[in-house]
């Protein structure tokens, strides 16, 4: 596994999957070790980040590593008009592996292209997310007891949701059922619905949101994202269509746990994060030690 990248969910075969997700529960377990000492990890965040590159550094200082790099990249070169192939050269000689969010899709398999160390992929564009869905994968584990022949509802904005697609990619190595709930503007793409019928998965779309959460096993809420809209008042047409309320839960099923990669606006009521069936700020701690074991399992030390 040494020197390859994570790019696309697709990098990973099921049986790795699942090793990072045994690596994952046994990093929970003894979080501060010393297997990054000595080492340097890049951490390039073009596009903003709060969880996804928080939850990376403090991967990485629990494992004994040291960050560099930037969260903003107006303090970088870029800003003077550095490209992004010149931009990863150099930070490729001064570090062991590289952590890299773009706001451009395809931009991580473009950067693993001209990277001498591996690059993970932590978001490019509307495009792929793949440590979120191995922290996704983790955390359904963690509710469920297994990945295998689950209900999952995913609800909101499937068209531009990188999260989204990642994890239907990922969930199909484990016979799910999927129901999509989103307006039409917002539907999933169709490369993803002519994936899932290529692999026999079933999965069924909805514009209403409605009862039928009754049958979920898990419910993937997600943001509308105002950054992802060219025009301001498409994003109003559909930023508030799905508000999940504590009161939409009295017929769900007690195994029901609620996602959400965060950050939330609206689509979340407060009044839902005492329910026991919320589970969206221990999915973003579980993030820690997903990508502990996938920084760990990249560059060979697991």
């Amino acid at each position: 596994m040494k020197n390859r990248s994570l790019v696309s969910i697709n990098d990973f075969t099921k049986e790795e999957i699942l090793k990072i997700v045994r690596l994952a529960a046994e990093f929970e377990a003894n979080p501060n070790q010393d297997l990054l000492k000595h080492k340097v990890i890049g951490s390039l965040f073009f596009e903003p980040s709060t969880r996804t590159r928080l939850s990376f550094e403090t991967a990485i200082s629990r494992l004994g590593g040291r960050v560099v790099g930037f969260s903003d990249s107006s303090s970088s070169s870029t800003s003077k008009g550095e490209t992004l192939k010149d931009t990863i050269r150099m930070v490729s000689n001064y570090t062991d592996l590289i952590v890299m969010r773009h706001p451009m899709d395809g931009s991580a398999r473009y950067a693993a292209e001209q990277s001498r160390v591996p690059i993970i992929n932590a978001g490019d564009g509307s495009n792929q997310h793949p440590t979120q869905t191995l922290l996704d994968l983790y955390s359904i584990k963690k509710t469920q007891g297994t990945l295998e022949n689950l209900n999952i509802f995913m609800v909101g904005d499937l068209k531009y949701g990188r999260t989204v697609h990642s994890l239907v990619q990922a969930m199909s190595h484990f016979n799910p059922v999927f129901n999509f709930i989103a307006p039409e503007e917002l539907r999933i793409p169709e490369e993803y619905r002519l994936w899932l019928q290529s692999k026999g998965i079933k999965f069924y779309e909805h514009n209403e949101f409605t009862d039928i959460i009754s049958r979920a096993d898990i419910l993937y809420m997600t943001r509308v994202q105002r950054e992802r809209f060219v025009d301001p008042i498409e994003y109003e047409k559909v930023k508030n269509v799905y508000i999940l309320k504590n009161a939409m839960l009295s017929n769900t099923k007690d195994n029901l746990r609620i996602l959400h990669p965060l950050p939330r606006v609206n689509e979340i009521n407060c009044d839902v994060d005492a329910n026991p069936k919320a589970y969206y700020f221990q999915q973003a701690e579980n993030g820690v030690y997903a990508r502990m074991a996938v920084i760990c399992f990249i560059l060979g030390l697991v």
